[in-house]
């Protein structure tokens, strides 16, 4: 679970997750994310370090540039988190079903 907490930290944050939804679209430089939202562009570059952090996004040098780029694999750790649990509550409802049809069979 240690390895997860950077990218379930940038995924806490409604902005950072609206800037996700941003880059899924397009790659942004700093300035154009910041054109999105009501904040200075020191805040976007923290939301930005966090989701880099957090292996969520991408971020290469074009020229002066800094573009950021939603980098898919990065959600790898949430997927199989919750996949675990949508193991888990499979496993729960098929005994469930089963103790159920059993009980119903013994009447």
């Amino acid at each position: 679970m240690i390895t997860e907490q950077p990218t379930f930290k940038a995924l806490a944050d409604p902005t950072r997750r609206e800037i996700l939804r941003q880059l899924s679209e397009t790659d942004m430089t700093i300035a154009q994310v910041s054109d999105n939202f009501d904040m200075t562009r020191a805040a976007v570059k923290k939301h930005l370090t966090v989701l880099n952090d957090g292996g969520l996004i991408t971020v290469r040098t074009r020229g002066r540039e800094r573009v950021n780029a939603l980098n898919p694999e990065g959600f790898a750790p949430v997927r199989d988190w919750l996949n675990f649990f949508e193991q888990f509550w499979d496993d729960r409802l098929t005994d469930l079903k089963s103790a159920i049809e059993k009980d119903h069979s013994d009447d």
